[in-house]
């Protein structure tokens, strides 16, 4: 889920000079697609900032627009002999979100140790949940209509494979005219609910309408006020197209779209370069790719062809996370999943039903 920023600039010469040929992005793929057969693939991973007053293993604030380095308790700087404590608010709100998504809450829950070296992660790792996750399975069932696009609206059912608790990572802010980089790590340790969904979107105009009925449920239940524009809430996309009938093709990920037209937009784009190359007898390379919103194109930041391997390991700091799913209150330190039940509101389908 990290982001490792390059200049955009540099690259985007290259990016607009290959595929000038394109259509802009902001248009459909589902007729082009109808008609030469291709088909596109993509799966969404949703990056929510939970809706907290302190970080996720720090009692640091987590407010917006602090002076640069303010919000950071010595856990969040990595000071050795720190230790996490976590947040008993951010679990309810992923409990919360899990039981508005359908999905199946894990009684005992796990953290691990993500391993990569970046300057904006102090620690060397960041503390998330990969192989026993908050939540599994679940699903989102969302309409999808774009006036000028579609003739009418249709429904579209996604599968979510699974919810999770992690840490953001800090900021870097480049300043090319010094050639060096500044840190800001208010953002460190902010909590995030990690959603996982499956593959089962296929163009830009799906993946939007996805995006934007999973910011109503959020916004419903107060677990994340979703400002996109404050990073409050970011996607990465993973995108592949193949022929009907094939196998599916090498997938590209489009990393930290910031806007729901934006995630339109990258979606479509990148099943257009995708296909582009394939028709002319190329390859696609997996990949990570940055959006890049002024020339409305995909930009290559690195490369996927050896996996990077992160090390993952058990977070030695921190017990298992158990949840009461029954109400019976044996531990008071227990997350009561029934009490959490009851507190669900209206969800934005059920008031759409009434």
């Amino acid at each position: 889920m990290h982001f490792k920023p390059q200049s955009i600039r540099s690259s985007v010469r290259g990016c607009s000079c290959i595929f000038s040929n394109l259509r802009p992005a902001f248009y459909s793929t589902k007729e082009k697609q109808k008609k030469d057969d291709w088909c596109g693939v993509v799966g969404l991973e949703v990056h929510a900032q939970i809706n907290s007053f302190s970080k996720l293993f720090s009692a640091a604030s987590t407010d917006y627009g602090a002076p640069v380095n303010q919000n950071v308790s010595l856990f969040d700087a990595a000071f050795p002999g720190t230790l996490p404590v976590l947040n008993r608010k951010c679990v309810e709100a992923g409990v919360l979100t899990a039981l508005a998504l359908n999905c199946r809450l894990n009684p005992v829950s796990t953290f691990d140790r993500k391993h990569y070296f970046y300057s904006d992660l102090p620690a060397g790792y960041q503390i998330t949940q990969q192989r026993s996750p908050l939540a599994q399975g679940g699903e989102m069932q969302f309409q999808v209509y774009t006036p000028g696009v579609h003739k009418e609206p249709y429904f579209r059912r996604v599968r979510i494979h699974q919810l999770q608790l992690e840490q953001d990572s800090g900021k870097s802010l480049h300043d090319p005219a010094n050639s060096r980089s500044l840190i800001d790590l208010n953002r460190a340790g902010v909590p995030l609910m990690e959603i996982v969904f499956e593959p089962d979107l296929s163009d830009g105009e799906e993946a939007a309408a996805l995006v934007k009925e999973l910011m109503l449920i959020l916004t419903s239940l107060n677990t994340c006020l979703c400002k996109m524009e404050e990073g409050g809430l970011r996607v990465d996309a993973n995108v592949s197209v193949h022929k009907r009938g094939t196998p599916l093709g090498v997938r590209s990920e489009v990393k930290n779209i910031g806007s729901v037209r934006s995630v339109a937009r990258a979606v479509n784009y990148e099943i257009q370069r995708q296909r582009a190359i394939l028709q002319d007898g190329g390859r696609v390379t997996n990949e990570t790719r940055a959006w890049d919103p002024e020339h409305n194109c995909t930009v290559s930041m690195r490369d996927k062809e050896e996996k990077q391997d992160y090390r993952f390991m058990p977070e030695p700091n921190l017990p298992p996370l158990h949840l009461d799913m029954k109400g019976t209150q044996a531990h008071s330190d227990m997350v009561d999943v029934a009490a959490l039940a009851e507190r669900l509101p209206e969800l934005p389908d059920q008031a759409r039903a009434r």
